[in-house]
């Protein structure tokens, strides 16, 4: 016989206890503990059977099968998920309220035509919603079939019925089950109810993207463990007042984690970018002071924005720094090598810097960059319009190498750019021949008397 038992389980860390507490003492949230029944089974011994059945076997003895996928109809998608839905994976999709995630489902799910049936189970929405919004996307797949529903029994026997070929799940909060007591949404509640999906359309392989709400830290809600079941993470990301959307791939057991699909928000939905370098430059026309084009990675795709920056003298004793796009402390550090080894006195003036297209770039190779188009605003000095600058900058001044040099320099080529500022040490090893005038140099120093500081 099984034997259950309750316990109190943290709805914000998972953190369990044998009592209800008022205090998580895992994560110090307040009144977050929801009750859940565990069932303990005495026998938890395997049977003879089961044992030789689960014999160890040598690796090299498996046969590694080829793995089938099937095209969503976005490139960028595609690039993203490593070449296009696998079969039988699990895709966990997030992102912040109203940033495009159900609008770029739905189009998937239109987009797969011709494949097999579709089922798209909303716990948000109603029929007509859902409806409505297909129609002024132009959704007209035959194959998609709609069940508005939250409890997890039904959304698996309908899966078992009509063994569709593609799942959706708006959203995985909303699901709940029965044997738990937990509110939905609750850390109990989610991990139970991805692990009664993932079997299911693991042991039948079926695709199944299920969406994710997002926390104010802008972390997917729920239990860090949700992130380990699915085969794949993605996230969009994006500013909701600007039309530009970014696809990232966080863990990817398929494919690579560093790729980026870039996608715009019109009218009609999302509509994939191929070519994001000439969207994010397309508008700079004129050549102001305070204006440059670096270039940054995103995963094996080189990108090159344009940077933005603003001086003013302080009105209050202490100096203002605001960074839109980059690390805040990236751009003090930065600060205070141009204000050490530059001779540029940034003490009394209020620094702004900003990535136009609502971007965020992590990445060390646009320090140089930072530091160039902070020092061009300050002495009133534009940049050349067909040069683009990239390298990292150290403590001490130097401008240290970067990675993937060539591939940069091919995109700014392509762009119909004409100089390069690059770290000397990349110079030095270049291979391919460019039709570039390629500036090597040593130090930020350098780099300010070629651009004409």
């Amino acid at each position: 016989m099984a034997k259950s038992k309750t316990i109190f389980v943290c709805n914000e860390c998972g953190y369990e206890s044998a009592k209800w507490l008022g205090k998580c003492p895992g994560c110090n949230s307040w009144n977050s503990f929801f009750e859940q029944k565990v069932v303990e089974s005495k026998n938890s011994i395997l049977k003879p059977e089961d044992k030789k059945r689960n014999k160890p076997q040598k690796l090299n003895s498996y046969e590694a099968k080829q793995t089938f996928r099937t095209s969503t109809g976005f490139e960028e998608l595609d690039r993203v998920l490593g070449g296009g839905l696998v079969k039988g994976s699990l895709i966990l999709l997030g992102g912040e309220p109203g940033i495009g995630k159900s609008t770029l489902i739905l189009q998937i799910c239109d987009k797969v035509k011709g494949e097999g049936k579709v089922l798209y189970v909303s716990g948000e929405e109603s029929a007509e919603q859902i409806k409505f919004r297909a129609d002024r996307l132009g959704i007209n797949n035959e194959d998609i079939l709609f069940l508005g529903e939250t409890d997890i029994d039904i959304v698996n026997q309908a899966i078992i019925d009509i063994n569709p070929k593609l799942v959706i799940i708006d959203s995985i909060q909303t699901m709940y089950s029965d044997e738990l007591s937990a509110a939905a949404g609750s850390v109990s509640q989610v991990r139970e109810i991805t692990s009664q999906i993932m079997r299911i359309c693991k042991s039948r392989e079926i695709t199944t993207i299920i969406i994710g709400h997002v926390t104010k830290d802008g972390n997917i809600a729920g239990p860090r463990v949700l992130e380990h079941m699915v085969d794949t993470v993605l996230y969009l990301e994006g500013e909701r007042y600007f039309s530009y959307r970014i696809l990232r791939g966080v863990k990817n057991r398929f494919g690579s984690t560093n790729e980026i699909g870039m996608f715009e928000m019109k009218e009609k939905g999302m509509t994939e970018i191929l070519n994001p370098s000439d969207v994010l430059i397309s508008e700079r026309e004129d050549n102001p002071a305070g204006s440059c084009i670096v270039s940054c990675m995103e995963g094996t795709r080189p990108i090159l924005v344009e940077l933005q920056a603003l001086t003013t003298q302080s009105i209050f004793g202490i100096p203002k720094r605001t960074a839109n796009g980059v690390d805040y402390n990236r751009l003090a550090l930065l600060i205070a090598v141009m204000e050490k080894k530059a001779g540029l006195m940034l003490g009394s003036q209020d620094v702004y810097l900003n990535v136009v297209g609502g971007l965020r770039i992590n990445e060390p190779s646009i320090d140089l960059g930072m530091i160039l188009v902070t020092a061009s605003i300050y002495k009133n000095i534009p940049i050349p319009k067909d040069m683009v600058i990239m390298g990292e900058v150290g403590l001490t001044g130097e401008v240290r190498k970067i990675n993937l040099i060539e591939k940069r320099l091919k995109e700014a080529e392509k762009l119909g750019f004409k100089t390069c500022i690059i770290p000397e040490s990349n110079k030095k090893v270049l291979q391919d021949k460019f039709k570039l005038d390629i500036i090597g140099v040593k130090n930020v120093n350098e780099a300010m008397k070629k651009v004409g500081f």
